[in-house]
């Protein structure tokens, strides 16, 4: 299930928006998420609007998990450069492979 600030997020962008913690507030008083403070200038959604980001919401946040993890198995940016330095000296392409396996090990929905 997507959380109440994905939706939030997802509906704002919607909206031709972005995210502004001046003009939004998310709280929990023990009895689940709700937005606390909307100060945009179009509607603050209701439940039923929000239900309507569910699918995408679950689809932003396991993105977001594959992303995490593929940064992850890129390695850092020196390993990166090397491989790439190594490529072009050599006529190789371990950088494109190593680039396309975490990938394929990795696919986004």
């Amino acid at each position: 299930m997507a959380s109440l600030y994905t939706k939030t997020k997802l509906y704002i962008e919607a909206n031709s928006s972005t995210w502004d913690d001046t003009k939004v507030s998310l709280q929990n008083d023990g009895s689940g998420d709700y937005i606390k403070i909307w100060t945009y200038s179009f509607a603050k959604p209701n439940d039923s609007k929000i239900a309507e980001y569910e699918t995408a919401g679950n689809t932003a946040e396991a993105n977001a998990n594959i992303d995490a993890t593929r940064r992850s198995q890129y390695g850092s940016w020196e390993s990166q450069m090397e491989m790439i330095y190594k490529d072009q000296k050599n006529g190789t392409s371990t950088f494109k492979d190593h680039c396309d396996k975490v990938r394929s090990d990795n696919p986004k929905e």
